[in-house]
């Protein structure tokens, strides 16, 4: 991505090095330099030296973090977009490929025809299923090109499942100037984040692994169970917050999540809507997860703001919340904190804060949520008819009638009102 550009400039001027702090609540920082990273290719500067690395025996892991809108996944349907213009631009007769389906596969075409063995394709993205995901993406690109190729990976290539959880804000000039004057050292690019970490990976390699398991992660052979706890707990909350808390002034995740009313309202929605439709999770004590998570979210020294929560919402709701809706409809049972913090989606995409501070909606399908929250006076079900998002929740009443109450108090008494309200099993007001 263009982003990226300085990223890489950065890290080949520091010789791939960059600072790692970890930032305790008790405002203990520890600092340690990362030396593993050895080169850093920047996908446009040479496509071809790109693929020909991937390409080489001696890559055998391939890992993504391509957020979890860079699968090109329908929302709803789950297949693959084919008529997405970079798709169709790197399915072209003699285009040097751009995305990542269209270098992998070459890269995997060409280990093909050179009898060699395939790479591993190792998502560690916020998706649920992401190995599979990646498999479904990955193979359908190959179909479209090649349908030969396409059973070749279908039948060879690994593609593990993941959950990997550590909360990271984006680095800002501030982080810099920080380890600069705490530590001494002059980082472009530091790396700020808490000491909490956990990673747990699925054993399923084509060409062997490192030993993961003798730096802490979880090698297991059913990775489900811990990456639904995390999507629907971890990320679910986070976005439970962060539309109430943009609309009520709130700048950081720890100014909510400090907050009494923020915090009963998120142990609510954990407790009565996400935890009923997980599974059991080896090991796990979701009770104490879950105060982890609220201690997690008020950690004050990580500075992780609201706004990176709110942005991309149409890649996130869908698969951290809806799925919990959707589970908790087919089971009978209650939706109103999950319908509320859609409707707080459905505020928020309008562009103000309850005191009339503009937001900067950032979204992949910024025109199309700013278009139908701005007719929700006039039908306060708009944003629900946005089916690509929300499939057939608009035809719902469980749904609809719990929604159509938060949002119309939103947009009357404020997110401070249907907080307060939620967080203590009150009626909310009309």
């Amino acid at each position: 991505m263009p982003t990226d550009v300085r990223m890489r400039d950065v890290l080949r001027a520091q010789q791939g090095m960059y600072t790692l702090v970890l930032r305790y609540p008790d405002g203990h920082e520890e600092a340690r330099i990362i030396g593993s990273i050895v080169d850093f290719l920047y996908a446009p500067d040479d496509p071809e030296w790109l693929i020909e690395k991937l390409a080489a025996p001696e890559t055998r892991i391939v890992s993504l973090t391509i957020t979890e809108g860079g699968y090109n996944i329908h929302a709803v349907t789950g297949s693959f977009d084919e008529s997405n213009p970079a798709i169709r631009a790197d399915l072209k007769p003699g285009t040097s490929p751009a995305t990542v389906f269209g270098i992998v596969v070459e890269a995997l075409h060409r280990r093909r025809e050179r009898s060699l063995r395939p790479f591993t394709i190792m998502s560690c993205d916020n998706i649920q299923g992401n190995g599979r995901i990646a498999r479904r993406s990955f193979t359908s690109f190959a179909r479209l090109r090649d349908p030969e190729l396409a059973d070749w990976i279908g039948d060879n290539v690994r593609f593990p499942n993941s959950m990997v959880d550590r909360i990271t804000p984006v680095t800002t000039p501030v982080d810099i100037q920080a380890v600069a004057r705490i530590f001494g050292i002059h980082d472009e690019w530091p790396v700020v984040c808490e000491p909490f970490e956990q990673w747990v990976l699925e054993d399923d390699f084509v060409d062997g692994r490192p030993a993961y398991e003798t730096v802490g992660v979880q090698v297991v052979a059913d990775v489900e169970p811990y990456e639904l706890m995390k999507l629907r707990l971890l990320n679910g909350s986070h976005q439970a917050l962060a539309y109430f808390a943009a609309l009520a002034g709130y700048r950081y995740v720890h100014e909510a999540a400090q907050d009494p009313d923020f915090a009963a309202f998120l142990q609510r929605y954990m407790v009565e809507e996400a935890t009923p439709t997980l599974m059991p999770v080896p090991g796990i004590d979701l009770g104490e997860y879950r105060a982890q998570l609220i201690e997690r979210f008020s950690n004050a020294y990580v500075q992780d703001t609201v706004a990176r929560l709110a942005a991309e919402t149409s890649d996130r709701i869908p698969k951290f919340l809806l799925p919990v809706a959707v589970a908790q409809l087919a089971a009978g049972r209650s939706v109103d904190l999950c319908a509320a913090i859609v409707a707080s989606w459905a505020r928020y995409a309008e562009g103000r804060a309850d005191d009339g501070t503009p937001i900067e909606v950032v979204d992949r399908l910024h025109d199309e949520v700013r278009r139908a929250a701005a007719n929700q006076i006039d039908d306060p079900l708009s944003f629900l008819r946005l089916r690509d998002l929300f499939g057939d929740l608009v035809d719902q009443p469980a749904f609809t009638m719990p929604y159509l109450k938060a949002l119309h108090s939103l947009h009357e008494h404020g997110a401070r009102s249907v907080i307060t309200a939620l967080a203590h099993r009150r009626p909310i007001a009309s």
